[in-house]
């Protein structure tokens, strides 16, 4: 059996999480008042027409009792005032309801555009310690339970609220005895509400956090089919989603267990309060101390102030499961963006590219972009028990090809995402062109690179936009241009439309070289100044890879090339080959130098051939 989950605390800042939500509403002040004015009408419209019962009642009904002929045009009179009276509460009740919906779907919109937008502020790190699915239960199951609070269960509270007051004044008018009695009886109820809406809004939050874990864990496994398969994972896989689903089934079991008596508690107890609110009245009718029609109204308000007390407890169920789902989707507002201190930018304007580096005195020194980069004394860790790169010192000419080399784990992937600041070095220093790379802006940094990945991700739309992703402002005739130099043009004819073939679900309809080609051509499109290519060639056969050889001469050429590579092959024409062990570069130089020194990459390079 699994670990029963830990025990979660109730959402933490319920005063800052409201008035935060209700500051996406600034814009709709005038409908929230007219939604609040039709709110009163509506309670105002359902208080006035019980107080009526009093006056028919006694002025109409009883006068009327032995009467052969009695005269009914004033009775009828009245009726039609209470019929006017509730007709306008209707109207005010859908006024209200149509009003609250347009805000909730208009604030909902803001929510999400500023999370999406958020999104794509947030460092590489963030996504790397979070599940996709994780996420995307802050724009499906927490954004639903907001939208509930807002179209719904923030207009009922209120409602029920300015009906629990109204009855209450009333009650009070018509007896003061009565309504101390009613009162008792409250203050169980909201005892019952306490006790009992505490319990379920704990479940509630376990049961978001298990769905985000499970909507995780569920979309790994369906990225990651063949791997199941494979390796005959399919048991370990459903015992892992058993696990998670009986999480998530226990915290949803108890959640909605707890909303759902609160409403018949609530029920009971109303019935048993009227039962013994008509006792009592009936009692001080025949002592003559209330007449029929004050205890007749009196106990009709009785229905209509337990009925809005059971709606609170059932919208309290729904605030806390909101503000739960609202404090998900406000923190990862509140995450710290990726930082972008940087000050230097590019003028691409210029040929060539210059970079524009303010000075103290206010002048600008322009730099010509050319792709030298430098690493001094570099270190580096994801966390600081896990240092990953140590004392990583080279310097990358312009037009160079680096080649990193060595073991899983080794750095190879970190430099190059220190080269992308999709981390932050811990010390050292990187400059690019004698530009420390901290003081470039990134957006103007990462426009000079490309990069062409082992893992290569395909958006959903046409084989022209995947490639045109590398630079939006392409051309057709340059995207096609690129796609001849990568050798992906040839396939792409054969493709039923062509360019203009639909990919969907990550290119699924192509092979993993095809996809591999369309992210090479995706970088040459970029035209970029530093190229690295991370496994670029891992999912190609040895056929395409020599197809694509030439192009990819091309596409290098003049540009500065980082290579990660296992296939030795491939970088034995490089300026520099680095080879990484445990995050420390123990071997540098080319091939030639580096076979004679008969260490570690002599020992690679021939085992290679062995295994070949």
């Amino acid at each position: 059996m699994p670990k029963p989950p830990k025990r979660i605390r109730k959402p933490q800042h319920i005063k800052q999480t409201i008035w935060r939500i209700f500051s996406y509403m600034k814009g709709y002040r005038l409908h929230l008042c007219v939604s609040v004015l039709c709110i009163l009408i509506s309670a105002g419209a359902s208080i006035a027409g019980t107080y009526f019962l009093k006056p028919l009642i006694n002025n109409y009904i009883l006068p009327f009792v032995g009467q052969q002929n009695p005269d009914l045009s004033d009775f009828i009179f009245m009726l039609s005032v209470m019929a006017v009276i509730y007709l306008s509460g209707t109207i005010a009740t859908f006024a209200y309801s149509r009003i609250m919906l347009v805000i909730s779907t208009s604030t909902l919109f803001q929510i999400r555009t500023e999370l999406f937008d958020k999104m794509q502020s947030l460092p590489i790190g963030f996504f790397d310690s979070h599940t996709h699915g994780e996420l995307m239960s802050r724009f499906t199951s927490d954004t639903d339970t907001l939208r509930d609070l807002l179209s719904q269960s923030l207009s009922q509270f209120i409602s029920s609220f300015v009906t629990v007051v109204g009855v209450f004044t009333m009650m009070m008018i018509l007896s003061p005895l009565l309504t101390l009695l009613v009162l008792l009886m409250v203050a169980v109820m909201i005892f019952a509400v306490r006790t009992i809406g505490s319990k379920s809004g704990m479940y509630f939050q376990k049961q978001q956090q298990a769905i985000g874990a499970m909507n995780g864990y569920i979309e790994e496994m369906i990225e990651g089919q063949k791997v199941v398969k494979v390796f005959c994972y399919e048991e370990r896989a459903k015992t892992r989603f058993d696990q998670l689903n009986n999480n998530l089934c226990h915290a949803s079991t108890s959640a909605h267990t707890f909303a759902n008596i609160l409403m018949p508690t609530m029920g009971n107890l109303s019935y048993i309060n009227y039962a013994v609110t008509a006792i009592f009245g009936s009692i001080m009718a025949i002592l003559g101390r209330l007449d029929l029609g004050t205890v007749a109204a009196f106990l009709q308000y009785t229905r209509s102030f337990s009925h809005p007390i059971t709606q609170i407890s059932q919208q309290f169920n729904a605030l806390l499961n909101a503000l739960a789902g609202a404090e998900r989707i406000f923190q990862l507002m509140d995450e710290l963006p990726e930082a972008n201190l940087g000050q230097v930018t590019l003028d691409r304007s210029q040929k060539p590219p210059m970079w524009q580096f303010p000075q103290k005195n206010g002048t600008i020194k322009q730099i010509p972009l050319q792709g030298n980069l430098s690493f001094e004394h570099v270190f580096f860790h994801y966390t600081p028990d896990k240092p990953v790169l140590h004392d990583i010192t080279f310097h990358a000419a312009q037009g160079q090809k680096i080649a990193l080399v060595g073991s899983t784990g080794a750095g190879k992937t970190s430099i190059t995402s220190l080269i992308n600041r999709f981390f932050d070095l811990s010390s050292g220093v990187i400059t690019y062109d004698g530009i420390d790379i901290n003081q470039i802006r990134k957006e103007d940094l990462r426009g000079t690179l490309s990069m062409v990945l082992q893992d290569t991700h395909l958006f959903t739309g046409t084989v022209l936009d995947n490639i045109r992703y590398g630079r939006l402002d392409a051309t057709d005739e340059e995207v096609i241009h690129a796609a001849c130099l990568s050798n992906a043009h040839s396939f792409i004819q054969h493709l039923p439309e062509g360019y203009h073939t639909m990919l969907t679900a990550d290119g699924s309809n192509l092979s993993q070289g095809q996809r591999q080609l369309l992210a090479i051509a995706r970088a040459a499109v970029a035209n970029p100044t530093v190229l690295i290519l991370d496994e670029a060639t891992s999912s190609i056969d040895t056929r395409t890879e020599t197809l694509i050889e030439q192009g990819m001469d091309q596409l290098m050429q003049g540009r500065t090339v980082f290579i990660i590579a296992h296939r030795l092959s491939t970088v034995r024409n490089a300026d520099q080959i680095l080879v990484l062990e445990h995050g420390q570069i123990i071997e540098q130089g080319n091939h030639q130098s580096l076979l004679a020194q008969k260490g570690k990459y002599y020992q690679l390079y021939h085992g290679m051939f062995q295994l070949s």
